[in-house]
């Protein structure tokens, strides 16, 4: 792939970019730019991330370059990251055989099913915890069955059954850990933070059979409901790691401009707005996906989305998280603001955030 040389794309990054993309295309690595690259730089680029594995494994050609402390390094992570990913889809695999047992049913999303539908090998994706939607009404079956498998909750700390049942009266999720095994665990009860946005998805959405590994099979969202989740996924947060942009255009490579074209569409039936528009324009300009002319022009022909793609794109091109900075959450939350159209949704994510601030100084 040929990246265009940009003022927000550093070589380092332009080369991140390129090795993710091999690592999912299986295509060679061309850059247009100076070839010269500060390795250590790329190190907490693929650091900060989160794709050293993806990187490692799609340098290919650019390999004997490194220096041997940056090689040995990305080795050892990808090597980490592999064998967490394993660890993760035998404990997920054993998650849905107790939920089973118990008659409680849930869909799997993000992680290790993602992987297995995005990428020709999977645990090169780094998944740092286990995502699992249920219905609200099974909340107190879900916590005692969560308790029970050897987990406790996190956020909210040291809750009981109905803090946590009132926890997720305003909020999506609830995190747990499993201290012995060092698993964390998102516990959803809807997909996004904002109510108005994919609102019908959830547990009655068309759903699809992963296999994430030999003899494990998981339950996620089918193609459609699965892409609008995603695009919203990204776009909570800005896209601000590269991490989340290659999962999506992993996950579209090898569709054609009008199937790409039928998700959008199909995502704004099922309420994911703004996100989808947005999502596709990041990758587009990150990863050269490939969108119709005439499509592209649709998407770029609201404002809006153009202002959505550009600050994703500088919150995904900063050295540092946006917690690291000085205001740098302050584009993402202004973006949640127009991600869903008009200005009930506007007013009601004001007062969703405003909750959220309260609630932190209390």
């Amino acid at each position: 792939m040929l990246l265009n040389s940009g003022s927000m794309f550093s070589r380092e990054l332009k080369l991140l970019i390129a090795a993710c993309r091999a690592a999912y295309s299986g295509g060679e690595i061309r850059l247009a730019a100076d070839p010269v690259i500060r390795w250590d730089r790329l190190v907490r680029l693929a650091q900060r991330h989160r794709v050293e594995a993806l990187c490692w494994n799609g340098l290919g050609d650019f390999k004997p370059g490194v220096p041997s402390r940056v090689a040995d390094g990305l080795a050892h992570a990808t090597r980490q990251t592999v064998s967490q990913g394993m660890s993760m889809a035998v404990e997920a695999g054993r998650l849905r055989q107790v939920f089973n047992g118990a008659g409680v049913d849930v869909i799997f999303v993000k992680g290790v099913t993602l992987g297995a539908l995005a990428y020709p090998r999977p645990f090169l994706k780094m998944s740092m915890d286990l995502d699992l939607l249920v219905e609200l009404d099974r909340l107190p079956d879900t916590c005692a069955i969560l308790l029970n498998a050897g987990y406790g909750p996190v956020i909210p700390a040291a809750a009981g059954s109905k803090q946590i049942e009132r926890w997720h009266q305003g909020r999506k999720e609830s995190v747990w850990r499993h201290d012995d095994a060092g698993f964390q665990l998102d516990l959803h009860t809807r997909l996004a933070d904002q109510p108005t946005m994919i609102p019908t998805l959830g547990m009655g959405s068309p759903r699809q059979l992963v296999i994430v590994a030999p003899g494990i099979e998981l339950p996620t969202l089918a193609e459609d409901e699965l892409f609008a989740y995603l695009c919203v996924h990204g776009a909570s947060s800005a896209w601000f790691r590269l991490k989340w942009v290659c999962d999506l255009a992993a996950l579209l490579h090898g569709k054609d401009r009008r199937q790409v074209e039928r998700l959008y569409d199909r995502s704004q039936q099922l309420g994911a707005g703004r996100a989808a528009a947005q999502a596709l324009l990041v990758a587009h300009s990150v990863f050269g996906m490939s969108l119709a002319d005439s499509f592209r022009q649709r998407l770029r022909a609201d404002p809006l989305n153009r202002w959505l793609a550009h600050v994703a794109l500088r919150q995904m091109t900063a050295d540092r998280e946006p917690t690291d900075r000085p205001l740098g959450t302050f584009g993402i939350h202004a973006t949640q603001l127009v991600l869903a159209p008009g200005t009930a949704n506007m007013v009601s994510e004001l007062a969703r955030q405003g909750r959220l601030v309260m609630g932190r100084a209390r």
